[in-house]
């Protein structure tokens, strides 16, 4: 049975007026909000970036996967509105914490945000608020680190306010998954933090699953991506032996995913890139080593995946001695510098890292991303330059880093001197003379 004050809350979050504030809007946060916002419910939007802030109530979209329709709609509506002011926390009802979790240069958790954005929450709680955390971190963080915070308040959690996590499953570009058709999972601190959160995320989406910890719910997260993580690398690292063997590994993956039981497809690529595989496997091997049990498939994945920018140079290399060329003073074009096909996000992009590895061997990187205009690595600055058959024939090796729907491979492929093809984009070309696979 719930208690008043969760009573209360759900009530509000029936009948529409919960007011509910996301903290954080970027790639989660701002989908987030608009689709609270599509469930008939009041959104404040908060981030420190002023600008994001500006577009959202101009009624501009700076994330691919929302509609910009949908958000003037919304704002229009009044159903939407951003601020950088977090003293507005202190009349919503229900808080999620959307903030990024990057790694240190030491490849250790950065939960700097997230303690940041529970700081000002805890400023502004009070009775009968929901917080919910939905950024990726290892398990313990809610109840060992948020929950302390919070309870400074002198407010009793499950009985005074509420406290969950729930994993973000946002896939940057997927059209057929969205947050509407993805299950959220939901772990709170108490039967009763559970309960309300999965009556919010019920107006929200089709499919909640309940576990019975907030470490729990934690966990899921961290082992779909490193689930996802290892299974690559075995992918990668096989494509390095079918290398030696003279063996089309593409082929091999394709025929292996006719079996309709016990295999599930992984494909080789140049390396990992976004904000979750490449950084959430570190999380868990982390926590892990605090208990001392030290996770070797985990930490074996991270080096093979973050050696194969090295093996696509080393392609490179290879097509270029083909031409009687060296790195050195040739021209590269790389298409695509964004980690993944038809979206703008470079973050942690292996494409960055073949860039600064040509570089330092004295190449002319040149490159073409219709969603990225500039990118900055070190000290280096490039702008993306239009692709046409003047571009192509420049270069003297194609690099596809990025198989982007937009790009017409036939084309490229027949315009190019030579292309090493890290996607498997030109699969159905019968040029094979020209092209070089990873």
């Amino acid at each position: 049975m719930l208690s008043a004050q969760s009573q209360e809350l759900k009530e509000k979050i029936l009948n529409k007026t919960a007011k509910v504030s996301v903290i954080g809007l970027g790639y989660v946060g701002l989908p987030l909000a608009v689709e609270i916002g599509k469930a008939g419910l009041s959104v404040i939007g908060i981030d420190v970036d002023k600008e994001k802030v500006n577009k959202i109530n101009s009624k501009n979209s700076y994330i691919p996967d929302v509609a910009e329709e949908e958000l003037s709609r919304l704002v229009s509506e009044k159903k939407l509105v951003a601020t950088s002011d977090c003293k507005v926390l202190k009349k919503v009802d229900i808080v999620s914490i959307c903030v990024p979790t990057p790694l240190r240069k030491t490849r250790e958790p950065d939960i700097s945000y997230i303690i940041a954005a529970v700081s000002e929450v805890s400023k502004y709680l009070h009775q009968g608020q929901l917080i919910i955390l939905e950024s990726t971190s290892f398990p313990g963080t809610t109840k060992d680190i948020i929950l302390p915070e919070l309870e400074k308040r002198d407010l009793r959690v499950g009985k005074d306010f509420f406290l969950a996590f729930s994993p973000e499953r946002v896939d940057p570009g997927n059209k057929e998954y969205t947050i509407k058709n993805t299950p959220k999972v939901v772990g709170g601190i108490t039967p009763e933090c559970t309960e309300i959160a999965k009556i919010f995320y019920e107006q929200i989406v089709e499919k909640v699953v309940l576990v019975a910890s907030t470490r729990e719910a934690e966990m899921v997260k961290l082992l779909e991506n490193t689930f996802r993580s290892v299974n690559i690398a075995l992918a990668n690292e096989l494509a390095l032996m079918c290398d030696r063997l003279g063996i089309n590994i593409w082929n091999v993956i394709e025929a292996a995913a006719t079996k309709p039981f016990g295999f599930m497809p992984f494909y080789p690529g140049p390396g990992l890139g976004g904000h979750c595989i490449p950084i959430d496997p570190v999380y868990l091997s982390w926590k892990a080593k605090t208990y001392g049990f030290y996770s070797k498939f985990i930490e074996f994945a991270e080096e093979v995946n973050k050696n194969m920018p090295s093996h696509v140079v080393r392609k490179i290399t290879h097509a270029l001695n083909i031409h009687k060329k060296s790195i050195n003073g040739s021209k590269i074009l790389i298409l695509g510098v964004a980690y993944k096909k038809d979206v703008g996000d470079t973050r942690e992009s292996p494409a960055l890292d073949i860039i600064e590895i040509l570089s330092r061997q004295e190449a002319e990187i040149i490159y073409n991303d219709p969603h990225v205009p500039q990118v900055n690595i070190g000290e280096g600055k490039w702008e993306s330059l239009p692709l046409n058959e003047n571009l192509l024939s420049q270069a003297d090796c194609v690099v596809i880093t990025t198989a982007h729907s937009s790009y017409d491979y036939k084309w490229i492929v027949g315009n190019a001197k030579v292309v090493v093809d890290t996607r498997n984009a030109t699969k159905n070309l019968s040029n094979k003379e020209k092209i070089i696979k990873i």
